[in-house]
């Protein structure tokens, strides 16, 4: 039985939740940011990506993020995290891009982020 690498469930009409697991790395993602410019191209502007589950990002990840971000800020949109993994929190930590995104440290404080 496969498991979905990607799970999307949608709480309200312009907010989803795009869940990942495992790596975002160079071949991850370009299917994470198509699901990320279908959802944005769908009008949703409560953006919140739930990173719980994933144990590595590298660059090629991180500029997936700061473009999803720049398109759901044009759009007058949010995007919120959600991440724990002190891996994964480092990462941001190092490269600056705590302060860029808005870290949140449940799916309900996410949630919460992008509906304010």
């Amino acid at each position: 039985h496969p498991r979905a690498e990607l799970d999307e469930p949608e709480p309200d009409e312009r907010t989803t939740v795009i869940a990942v697991t495992g790596e975002i790395h160079v071949s991850t993602a370009p299917e994470f940011s198509r699901r990320l410019n279908d959802a944005i191209a769908r009008g949703k502007t409560g953006l919140v990506l739930d990173l719980e589950q994933v144990t590595f990002i590298d660059s090629t990840g991180l500029s997936v993020l700061l473009n999803a971000l720049r398109r759901v800020t044009r759009r007058g949109g949010r995007l919120a995290i959600v991440c724990t993994n002190p891996t994964v929190l480092r990462l941001f930590q190092i490269t600056r891009l705590d302060t860029t995104f808005d870290l949140r440290s449940s799916l309900g404080s996410a949630l919460d982020g992008v509906r304010a």
